[in-house]
């Protein structure tokens, strides 16, 4: 059995275990433990010495699970636990840090924070050969990609209404395509195009591992994208309050339109976690922190990052019947094509239609009051985590010198993408749909 398997029977095991304990008046918020929000460190050292049980279950959790999978699929499983040990001791510490308020305040969230102190390690330390065993990148995104679809449930997403839908697919079509067509008209390898185009047109860092994998990328020009994305997502996060705050915008307003421009739901989040603080402190921002976040994650975490699935499959076929190499004229292999579609994405559906059906019957309100704390929020719990370990692993693995080798096309393909996006972002958040998300709520 292979990753993708094995990521998505993970992501559904842990989806199951979730809705049983719901289903039973029971909560698994004793295994998706997380550190506190913090200001001073006594905090910190009070929930340690509460909670230490909770994080040693969580870390039996991912090691059995990983190991399990690692053993099966013929890996070294000796070589990982030390490897491992190390990396899960390093993400409390990295979530710690993303959890205290002045990290907060510059928008540090834990999966950004983890990616830039990697970055940081990556390119001034040299790490040693024994810790690789535990950088399982691409496993822990794809697991996290399945617990992602548990927290956008097709109900949500009818609730959430069509104009949401409709214009983060506006947006994720346009984006995808003003990116691959500069970039293969600057003579980039269609391959490296489509995951650069999804990199900015659904939810960055996870989607263009999920895509590169769809369409046999190679591995270092998905480095490059990811670069890319994230060098936009650190710029985003302070550009977009900073340029709504100067035009006066609504937070649920403004919120929409950070949802349509930037590249990474951690930056996402924390750009319109900025805005929504604006609203009463600032004059002239109407509207109400909810709202602000409320519309980013309608626009982004519901809207953009449900794309990652249609593009994986659509991209997977089309590399495989257009793009592939087929001697003496031959037909393509269909098989071809189910072995190259990245099989943690029925994953992602299945873990939505899984919630959808546990939850079909309760009301926007309700699912937000019962469901969201008890059900769906230990999952996304157990996604961030998830999350840490892959963009820290990414962090750990990538080298600027990469970005530099390939030259200044990647950057500028990607870069008239950010120029098309934030503009129709900004026309269809404030003059299409603007009356729509400035009483959203209401």
């Amino acid at each position: 059995m292979k990753e993708d398997w094995w990521a998505t029977w993970i992501g559904l095991s842990i989806v199951l275990a979730a809705c049983a304990l719901f289903w039973s008046g029971s909560s698994l918020r004793w295994l998706a433990v997380v550190p506190p929000r913090w200001t001073d460190f006594r905090q910190v050292v009070y929930d340690i010495a509460t909670n230490w049980p909770r994080y040693i279950g969580l870390y039996v959790l991912w090691l059995a699970a990983f190991s399990l999978a690692l053993a099966v699929m013929g890996q070294r499983v000796r070589a990982f636990l030390p490897a491992f040990t190390l990396l899960y001791l390093a993400a409390y510490a990295i979530f710690v840090i993303g959890q205290w308020q002045e990290a907060s305040s510059y928008n540090l969230e834990p999966p950004l924070l983890a990616l830039l102190v990697g970055l940081v390690i990556a390119n001034t330390v040299r790490l040693p050969s024994w810790f690789e065993a535990g950088l399982k990148t691409e496993f822990y995104v794809k697991t996290g990609i399945v617990l992602l679809g548990a927290t956008l449930p097709l109900s949500l997403v009818v609730q959430a209404g069509p104009v949401a839908m409709l214009q983060a697919a506006l947006v994720s079509i346009v984006t995808f395509t003003v990116i691959y067509t500069v970039a293969v008209r600057l003579g980039l390898d269609r391959r490296f195009a489509a995951t650069l185009g999804v990199g900015g047109a659904a939810c960055g860092v996870s989607a263009a591992i999920a895509v590169a994998g769809a369409v046999g990328g190679k591995k270092e020009d998905t480095a490059v994208v990811i670069t890319i994305v994230v060098i936009w997502a650190m710029i985003m996060v302070f550009a977009l309050p900073l340029a709504g705050r100067a035009l006066g915008l609504p937070t649920g307003v403004a919120g929409a339109w950070i949802g349509t421009s930037e590249f990474a739901d951690a930056a996402g989040f924390a750009a319109a976690q900025t805005y929504g603080g604006y609203a009463g402190e600032v004059q002239g921002i109407t509207g109400t922190a909810d709202q602000a976040i409320s519309a980013f994650t309608l626009m982004k975490v519901v809207g953009r990052d449900m794309w990652v699935g249609v593009w994986a499959v659509g991209l997977a076929i089309i590399a495989t019947t257009r793009w592939g190499p087929h001697p003496g004229g031959s037909a393509p292999d269909v098989g071809e094509i189910w072995r190259r579609f990245p099989k943690f994405v029925i994953g992602l559906f299945l873990a939505s239609a899984i919630i959808t059906a546990a939850t079909a019957h309760y009301s926007l309100e309700r699912y937000d009051n019962i469901v969201a704390p008890t059900l769906t929020g230990p999952i996304k719990d157990l996604r961030t985590w998830a999350f840490i370990f892959c963009f820290f692993s990414i962090g750990l693995t990538t080298r600027f010198r990469d970005l530099a080798a390939a030259g200044r096309t990647p950057f500028g393909a990607f870069t008239a993408g950010v120029v098309v996006n934030v503009i129709l972002g900004f026309v269809l958040s404030v003059y299409v749909f603007g009356a729509y998300w400035a009483t959203l709520g209401q």
